[in-house]
């Protein structure tokens, strides 16, 4: 997450809705605890990583395997303020 967190989700995780408001995901999520201020050029700087695992057969064929496919990408995310919300 840029911040020394690392975050690892199963599944797909949960769409964004306005209606949950400042609610955490349920499922999948990250809050940062400190603006990106200090670090290079004011963000920080993390990578996204998913994992695909494909499971195949031929109908009919009686081949089948499993294949997976990892893609990352860098991303950067500037956090300029900080609140506290009561819960």
């Amino acid at each position: 997450m840029g911040d020394g967190t690392t975050v690892t989700c199963s599944g797909p995780g949960t769409p964004y809705a306005a209606a949950r408001g400042m609610t955490p995901s349920p499922d999948c999520g990250h809050r940062y605890s400190a603006t990106s201020a200090g670090q290079s050029g004011a963000r920080y700087q993390g990578t996204a990583t998913a994992t695909w695992t494909v499971n195949w057969a031929v109908t009919g064929g009686g081949q089948s395997g499993q294949l997976t496919e990892v893609r990352q990408s860098p991303f950067t995310v500037s956090v300029g303020e900080l609140q506290v919300v009561g819960q």
